[in-house]
């Protein structure tokens, strides 16, 4: 398992907040779970001006990055929604990636930690063991791991892991469009763009910030 992964976010999120920004951040958290298609394209070309305006974006996107969507916490079935793939897509389209690679799958559900009880959360080990990678010709030398939301990064560490692993000559580092700040009374934005780190002790994950 990698002990540390770079990752970016570009949104922030809280559902304890009481302010407009939090208010806000609810119905941004709404919009990019439900994968609209009026809002998704527009989150994605605010990534885009955030990528030319802030310099710690730079790592993650570019000519020569391979953006690879994080799976859902089941397998994919017929005419579901992978809304990592359509953001990933989407900022592609917008220039940012060199390519699309939806080479990382889940080869067996494990529970949602947006509905799980603390304790039951699936730990890094079990996303990491839910997950394969499909095989592939293609070996990039920069990889970014996309995902709509990240908590506590663990889906996040354990995919990178994988993906490390599949190409180990490659850079890898991950993007979440929207990030979520569960240990904060408040917050006072929503666009809220940091790049930082999430961290492995062999139990559990560290996000910073």
């Amino acid at each position: 398992m990698l002990p540390r992964l770079e990752f970016a976010a570009c949104y922030a999120y809280s559902k304890r907040g009481t302010s407009e920004a939090a208010k806000t951040s609810v119905a941004l958290r709404d919009r990019v779970k439900s994968g609209s298609a009026v809002w998704l394209p527009r989150y994605a070309g605010r990534v885009h001006q955030v990528y030319r305006d802030e310099e710690c974006f730079r790592a993650f996107f570019g000519p020569d990055i391979t953006l690879v969507p994080v799976p859902g916490s089941a397998p994919l079935v017929p005419g579901a929604q992978w809304i990592p793939r359509r953001i990933a897509e989407l900022l592609l389209a917008e220039g940012l990636a060199r390519e699309v690679l939806p080479c990382l799958l889940r080869q067996r559900a494990v529970p949602k930690s947006a509905y799980a009880l603390p304790g039951e959360r699936p730990d890094v080990q079990l996303h990491y063991d839910s997950m394969r990678i499909e095989p592939t010709l293609v070996q990039p030398p920069s990889i970014t791991l996309v995902d709509d939301i990240v908590t506590k990064g663990r889906t996040l560490l354990a995919a990178a892991s994988r993906v490390a692993e599949a190409f180990p000559e490659a850079q890898v580092r991950a993007f979440a469009l929207v990030r979520y700040r569960g240990l904060v009374p408040d917050i006072d934005r929503f666009l809220d763009p940091v790049a930082g780190t999430i961290a492995f002790d062999g139990t559990d994950t560290n996000r910073q910030p």
